[in-house]
């Protein structure tokens, strides 16, 4: 029996959940993969649908949700919306070209049981947080969960994914064990902040030490950093951040080296190109490579895909025996069939 009632529950940031409520969810995944490693049917969703609304494209995230409703004896339905999000007075946030997200959060309330919604980027013409206002709309309005497919300021079904990989790979004692969340180089400057913010976030539940890596200027949100730092401390773990690569790598456990662009987080400054890419190029140097990893404790590689081969990383590293980048997608799978089961059940 779970520990915790999640029935009805939105799933819109980490920071809503304490951690014996990520450790049920948590739970739940992992016996839902034995049950799907062993064939075993596990339909505790039968008949009940989830409406996706993808606002950006997606191949893990669409895919991953629509195989683990279908395995859960549901359905998926992918909405992809005409509308280009712009920011509108409270209550005129548009879901569609022609109607507001109150009408459409409304009807399919009425039609399924779940509203998954994914929006950030050029959508909310780069203002950080105006993803996350459109899906407190829906959540506003809608009477049955609404799930965070990744907005501007957390992506939390990775984050879930991303530390159910690292417990099946070290174990469930990770308080104190060094996790290093790295910038690393990219050609493109369109880089949310999502998932380095879930990432920490999910670690520091577990009482990990965490690094958080980067040149200076790109800074990430303080309240997440905030929360992350108690988080961790409450815990066992400890946090820092340090602007060295090398240094950051030196004795790690987990390296996650994931670009994020240079982006003001006051939900008013649109991110700079011309700023981003200025950093960006000062900073080639920051590319995983297998002298970096040799400066770590044997390091588990994570990345939450598509990386930029030769840039973020090189082919040797993140096809090589310390990556898991596999594990972390297919665990995508299973980590929100766990949330699903417990919040639309």
């Amino acid at each position: 029996m779970a520990a915790t009632d999640l029935r009805g529950r939105d799933f819109i940031t980490l920071m809503d959940f304490d951690r014996e409520e990520i450790e049920t969810i948590l739970d739940t995944a992992f016996d839902l993969k034995r049950k799907w490693i062993r064939g075993e049917p596990h339909k505790v969703l039968e008949d009940k649908t989830l409406f996706m609304l993808f606002y950006n494209r997606s191949l893990r995230t669409r895919n991953s949700f629509e195989a683990g409703m279908t395995q859960l004896g549901g359905h998926a339905h992918f909405l992809e919306p005409d509308a280009v999000y712009t920011p509108a007075l409270p209550g005129e946030e548009q879901a569609y070209a022609t109607e507001r997200i109150a009408d459409v959060a409304r009807v399919l309330a009425e039609m399924g049981h779940g509203i998954a919604i994914r929006i950030y980027g050029k959508p909310t013409g780069w203002i950080y947080g105006k993803g996350r206002l459109n899906i407190l709309e829906f959540a506003k309005w809608s009477r049955v969960p609404v799930i965070n497919m990744e907005d501007d300021v957390d992506h939390p079904c990775q984050g879930l994914a991303d530390i159910m990989t690292i417990l099946e790979k070290l174990g469930h004692h990770l308080q104190g064990k060094k996790f290093v969340m790295s910038w690393a180089y990219s050609g493109s400057v369109e880089k949310p902040l999502a998932v380095p913010h879930g990432a920490m976030m999910a670690a520091a539940f577990f009482g990990m030490d965490i690094t958080l890596a980067h040149p200076k200027g790109l800074d990430l949100d303080p309240q997440i950093l905030q929360f992350a730092q108690k988080t961790t401390k409450r815990y066992g773990g400890d946090f820092r951040i340090v602007h060295d690569m090398d240094a950051a790598f030196k004795d790690a456990v987990v390296v996650y080296p994931k670009s994020w662009t240079c982006q003001a987080t006051d939900g008013k400054t649109p991110m700079d190109p011309q700023k981003s890419k200025a950093i960006f190029e000062a900073n080639k140097h920051w590319l995983t490579t297998k002298q970096k990893m040799e400066l770590t404790d044997g390091a588990l590689y994570m990345h939450c895909l598509p990386a930029d081969r030769g840039m973020e990383v090189t082919d040797e590293v993140i096809d090589g025996p310390h990556s898991v980048i596999v594990e972390q997608a297919a665990n995508r799978l299973h980590a929100q069939k766990g949330l699903m089961a417990l919040i639309m059940g």
